[in-house]
């Protein structure tokens, strides 16, 4: 056990003053029996309440410290190997078969999860895409903490592209991974997986290719998601008018597949051992521990706290509340 605030468990010292108040008491009113020839009272006697006041305050001194329980736990982290997933946040990917049914994006991060629990050991972050790519988590051993940034914080453009044009998305952005500090230089295997729907503007794959070169480490992954009879509603629950499913996007992520030396999956095939099988088996020496403390909520600690609290007069008016 630790405390968050260990300083303010001194408040617990107020817990002196009740009981010094009735040793102080106690101690004159003996010398008056004494003088007057009486008998003492009973030992428990006046007791009761000045102790329920003093237990009461250090319960309070006790929350106010804030007391956590720490678990650590080791596991193996691959450094050898780092993988970055890129989400489409393009609007597009807000298209879905039913006005209340799961969008591309939905379907993405659920899958985007799912990919990175099949690689628990490699390092993993989270960044977006439409006319740009832009970082939202770096490289992180902490699984809690990708699914964390991808349910909460990937949204359909946001940010929104620098451009305003029909459709934002370009595949051409994917060269600024090489370029952005994604992975760390450790890393000899460099994974990239795009979950999109396919949908982009003219892309030169050559481009990206030089960009992301495979004797650098970099291994493209794609995963589609796309139908056919799906639209973008509106908050009316009415399709757009201006959107139109696309469906030459599997033939630009199989073409950029090819040119970077990837492989381009679709989502409906639910491809469960992508990201695992790039990532590849690591070697001895190319594993290493960490250790993780795991914080449970400190609110239980104050509500049993403040809940030992007496009601009520505690004795004399100086302990009354």
């Amino acid at each position: 056990m630790s405390f968050l605030t260990p300083l303010a468990a001194l408040v617990a010292l107020v817990a002196l003053l009740p009981l010094a108040a009735t040793a102080f008491g106690r101690s004159r009113a003996g010398r008056a029996r004494r003088a007057l020839g009486l008998l003492p009272p009973a030992a428990r006697s006046g007791l009761l309440r000045p102790a329920a006041a003093a237990g009461a305050i250090v319960l309070l001194g006790l929350a106010a410290a804030q007391p956590v329980l720490t678990r650590e736990s080791s596991r193996h982290v691959r450094k050898d190997v780092e993988a970055l997933f890129v989400l489409d946040t393009s609007r597009s990917m807000a298209a879905s078969s039913g006005p209340t049914s799961p969008t591309r994006l939905d379907r993405a991060v659920a899958a985007a999860e799912r990919l990175r629990a099949a690689i628990p050991q490699v390092p993993s972050g989270v960044a977006t895409l439409t006319d740009r790519v832009l970082p939202n988590l770096l490289p992180v051993a902490d699984p809690s903490s990708f699914d964390g940034v991808v349910s909460r914080a990937v949204a359909i453009e946001s940010p929104p592209p620098r451009n305003s044009s029909v459709r934002a998305t370009t595949y051409a952005a994917l060269a600024d991974v090489s370029s952005g500090n994604y992975f760390d230089r450790s890393a000899k295997r460099r994974l990239v997986v795009l979950l999109t729907d396919g949908e982009s503007d003219p892309v030169d794959a050559g481009e990206v290719a030089r960009a992301l070169p495979s004797r650098f480490g970099y291994r493209l992954v794609t995963v589609r998601f796309w139908g056919s009879n799906e639209a973008v509603y509106g908050g009316d629950g009415k399709p757009e008018s201006g959107y139109r499913p696309d469906p030459s996007g599997a033939a630009v992520l199989d073409g950029l597949a090819s040119a970077t030396g990837g492989r381009a999956f679709e989502a409906r095939r639910r491809p469960p051992c992508v990201a695992s099988r790039a990532a590849g088996q690591p070697s001895r020496s190319a594993a290493r521990a960490a250790t993780r403390s795991h914080w449970p909520p400190i609110s239980p600690w104050r509500r049993s706290c403040s809940c030992s609290l007496p009601s009520g007069r505690l004795g004399s008016p100086a302990f009354a509340p």
